[in-house]
């Protein structure tokens, strides 16, 4: 017999209890017992008064942040439109059928307040967590990075006052100059010389120092495939080979170069999982000499692809003698051209770091070897870094066929990390402005992404335990049918 539909909506119901709502396997079950966001009450104390209304309680907020990137939410809004409509929400952020949704401006207000040294900590223990489930090897890494569209459009760009731009044109100036005083007072290379390193100098193209958006003013233009410039901003990743968990995450703006970040990606990677790093993978962007030359003197070995390799004997260069035609002699720090005449050092380079060693003067103008030589007017010149026998080195650790094969898994890996942020959770584009604010987006995108595959591991490992439980009970029922006569000892064991 077919029942009647009720269409009698009931209005009281006082036997709604929402954790027998939620399913037991359900991810925010999962997350919310395997996430401790006690410390989130103790880090921002300081940042609250003793007097007046009581706000929602920190950890609640947390949740909240977590919920807007899990399942890509569009809005704090939205997500404040949807948590009375979902048992399951509400049941994760602790709240019953009949309590009052905070406004969505309590989100905004906590980001402000607390900065982002809260959600650094969050990251930080999810990391952990993964490393004491075994998901981290720490070992090898790779490194990359992508360009975010910032919340601003290329309507709110607008030209710099002149003596902004004079202010910040002599502020570059001042330090270039700074380093090249430096720079000059070192000796010249030797085979026992000085092995520092030079700092390198972070500076916006030019036309980020004559313009600036009024909407969003961290964001910097990009140009990025062929297309128009846009305001963009950066996000740098860590994530460890093993099971792709992502260890250290960086964001500047859209202009920084990302060789830059390498080392102290790195750094930040070894403190988070408190592991040394050996072996370190990225692409040609991040192949610059001074991360070759300080990553072999960490003792790291850089698969990376170098810096300009592909354009070798192409362009200016083609067709004449490469700087292996040249034969370097450390007891006399010079070179032999491929015309028997010594080149000596003239200077030292102030940025590059490298000793410039040239002919006597009007050798190369007379010499038969000229055409096959150098298309310059002054004659051929060689460039040597201070430490060009470390930096030989690790280009020969950059170019085997170990570091090949790790370039080629890296491509898909940084790819699948990227594509999934993008596409699941909201990494295409900023939510909020301002360089603090986007760091904290991009922090709680990947604490997301390590939280879904921590999850994922430890319902595998539940489902083994209970397999293996499983079967020790059918052995132990077998056994006692068979009425067998087993010392407890070996049945125990």
């Amino acid at each position: 017999m077919i029942s009647d539909e009720d269409s009698q909506v009931p209005i009281w119901s006082y036997r709604v209890n929402l954790d027998k709502r939620v399913r037991s396997d359900h991810p925010l079950r999962r997350i919310r017992s395997a996430l401790d966001l006690s410390f989130v009450r103790k880090a921002v104390a300081h940042t609250y008064g003793k007097k007046g209304n009581k706000s929602v309680p920190p950890e609640v907020i947390v949740r909240m942040m977590l919920l807007l990137f899990l399942d890509d939410i569009k809005s704090e809004r939205e997500l404040m439109r949807i948590i009375p409509e979902r048992l399951d929400y509400l049941w994760f952020l602790g709240y019953g059928l009949d309590d009052q949704i905070p406004d969505h401006s309590v989100l905004s207000k906590a980001r402000k307040r607390w900065g982002k040294e809260v959600f650094v900590s969050l990251f930080s223990q999810v990391v952990q967590q993964c490393v004491e489930a075994g998901l981290v090897e720490g070992s090898k890494i790779h490194v990359d990075a992508s360009l975010v569209e910032a919340n601003a459009s290329l309507g709110s760009v607008k030209p710099l006052d002149p003596e902004v731009v004079k202010a910040i044109e002599q502020a570059a100036k001042e330090q270039v100059q700074k380093l090249d005083e430096q720079d000059d007072e070192q000796d010249p290379p030797s085979e026992g010389g000085d092995s520092s390193t030079g700092a390198s100098v972070g500076r916006y193209s030019k036309t980020n120092r004559q313009f600036r958006s009024t909407t969003d003013p961290d964001a910097t233009l990009v140009r990025q495939g062929g297309l128009k410039s846009a305001l963009r901003y950066k996000t740098h990743r860590v994530v460890d080979d093993a099971h792709e968990i992502i260890t250290a995450v960086e964001t500047t703006t859209g202009a920084v170069d990302e060789a830059s970040q390498l080392l102290s990606l790195i750094e930040a990677h070894e403190d988070v999982t408190e592991q040394g790093v050996r072996t370190v993978i990225a692409d040609a962007r991040y192949g610059s000499i001074s991360n070759l030359i300080g990553c072999q003197k960490a003792k790291i070995r850089a698969h990376v692809k170098l810096l300009g390799e592909a354009n070798r004997g192409k362009g200016r260069s083609e067709g004449i003698y490469s700087d292996e035609h040249f034969s370097y002699d450390p007891l006399t720090n010079t070179y032999r051209c491929p015309a028997n005449e010594i080149m000596k050092p003239r200077r030292l380079h102030p940025q590059r770091q490298t000793w410039e060693y040239v002919t006597a003067k009007g050798t190369c103008l007379v010499c038969k070897l000229r055409a096959l030589c150098t298309r310059s007017r002054t004659g051929r010149t060689i460039h040597r870094h201070r430490d060009q026998a470390v930096l030989d080195k690790a280009r020969q650790i950059a170019n085997s066929r170990a570091a090949k094969a790790d370039l080629k898994r890296r491509q898909h890996l940084m790819e699948r990390s990227f594509a999934d942020a993008a596409n699941c959770h909201g990494l295409k584009r900023a939510r909020w402005r301002g360089l603090w604010r986007q760091a904290i987006q991009d922090l709680l995108i990947a604490t997301v992404q390590n939280l879904r595959k921590l999850l994922r591991h430890l319902s595998q490992t539940d489902s083994g335990l209970a397999y293996l439980l499983t079967e020790l009970l059918q052995c132990l029922s077998t056994l006692l049918d068979a009425n067998l006569d087993v010392p407890c000892d070996q049945l125990t064991s």
